[in-house]
């Protein structure tokens, strides 16, 4: 399905990704739980200056060579190599956002800027590992409800969605395996490796990776860090407030436009 009409679906029999927008490269990374269309108003927006990105993370459906965050970390490097992409500027919710640290600590040649929101990392609140819970459909409703501030956002689609995942055997066992992974999973000590302008966006009522974590990311990480909390918001704020969300993105992408050249004529 087309997360709106000017966008570009793409499958092919590694990857599978919608993109919109020419320009300069932004690759949006969803999470545990997420899908292309958690982008949506994040794409409509920004495509119409950049070349908007957003692949599928095999989570749940693909096979990876490596079990875990490391698999998805060789992915996403396969990923942006098939597109020929030269450097990208990351942006990634949840397990998308500690995704998105890893691959710019392991690969910072190819990262412009780094864009976390709600990241894991550092602390997650049994991130996924709650979820499988089969049979129940009121049990996951109220975990999926429990992500937002405002509870509308998790609407009977997105309920289902979830729904359908923890009750297949198979998938269920992937998102385990990839929740214990991001759980175990500590990126304190490698922070200090981050040298590209990050922007942290956070929703103060997320209970998923609570405000003060935002707090530990920006003390951790060094050099040109901005935080922006959203009030009234959970822990997927470019759901939650788009217009908020991609106001903040988009200044800083226009106010860090100058490390971009320089890093570019370096």
């Amino acid at each position: 399905m087309r997360l709106f009409k000017d966008n570009k679906p793409v499958k092919t029999s590694l990857f599978q990704y919608t993109e919109a927008g020419s320009g300069e490269p932004i690759l949006l990374l969803h999470g545990l739980f997420g899908r292309l269309s958690n982008w949506h108003d994040t794409i409509k927006h920004f495509s119409k200056k950049y070349r908007v990105i957003i692949p599928e993370l095999p989570v749940y459906e693909k096979s990876l060579p490596k079990e875990g965050l490391d698999g998805l970390v060789e992915f996403l490097d396969s990923f942006i190599q098939s597109l020929n992409l030269d450097k990208v500027t990351l942006v990634g919710n949840s397990l998308g956002g500690h995704l998105a640290i890893l691959f710019t600590v392991k690969h910072p040649e190819k990262i412009e800027r780094l864009v976390l929101a709600g990241s894991s990392g550092l602390y997650e609140n049994s991130l996924g590992v709650t979820y499988p819970k089969r049979g129940s459909y009121q049990y996951v409703e109220e975990k999926v409800r429990n992500i937002f501030h405002n509870e509308r956002v998790a609407t009977p689609q997105l309920v289902d969605e979830v729904f359908e995942v923890v009750n297949n055997v198979r998938k269920t066992i992937k998102v385990i395996k990839m929740a214990r992974s991001a759980n175990t999973n500590n990126v304190a000590s490698i922070l200090d490796k981050i040298n590209v302008p990050v922007l942290l966006i956070w929703g103060k009522q997320d209970k998923v990776t609570p405000i003060d974590i935002a707090y530990r990311f920006q003390d951790l990480i060094p050099g040109d860090v901005t935080l922006h909390t959203i009030e009234q918001c959970g822990h997927v704020p470019m759901m939650e407030h788009p217009e908020e969300f991609n106001k903040v993105l988009e200044t800083f992408l226009i106010q860090t436009s100058d490390f971009v050249l320089s890093s570019k004529g370096a």
